[in-house]
């Protein structure tokens, strides 16, 4: 057992895994804004009576915040910044998909809550201070 906690037992090592898993998956989506544009989310956005510049902020939650948390640069707030991106994602886009399954029995909003999850697991782990 000592051999296997040996192994096995690095914290530290598992959050940053977690961090940049997060970060690189969530860069994938960004970068597909920047390729495709935001106008389908800007349409959400003024559709639910919000102002549609706010759609500029899927840059900030899905390409900024993800790099820093690649760097290790301001990573609460950066974490924080994708869990709320991912709030808006889901009340924008998904809220008709919260109760469905998918057809293979998974739920249909797994990636979502994976992604706002994990974004809340890295802020409330990462240590603040001198020994980050």
């Amino acid at each position: 057992m000592n051999a296997l906690n040996a192994l096995f037992n690095h914290p530290r090592a598992g959050i940053l895994l977690l961090r940049w898993t997060l970060a690189i998956l969530m860069v994938f989506h960004g970068w597909a804004k920047v390729r495709g544009g935001v106008g389908g989310i800007e349409g959400m956005l003024v559709a639910n009576g919000l102002p549609g510049l706010l759609a500029y902020g899927v840059y900030l939650g899905e390409l900024i915040a993800p790099l820093m948390l690649l760097a290790g640069v301001w990573v609460v707030p950066a974490a924080l910044v994708i869990a709320i991106n991912m709030a808006f994602a889901v009340g924008l886009a998904h809220m008709g998909h919260f109760l469905d399954l998918t057809a293979s029995g998974g739920w249909r909003l797994e990636l979502q809550a994976f992604f706002f999850v994990t974004a809340l697991v890295v802020a409330l782990t990462h240590r603040i201070g001198p020994n980050k």
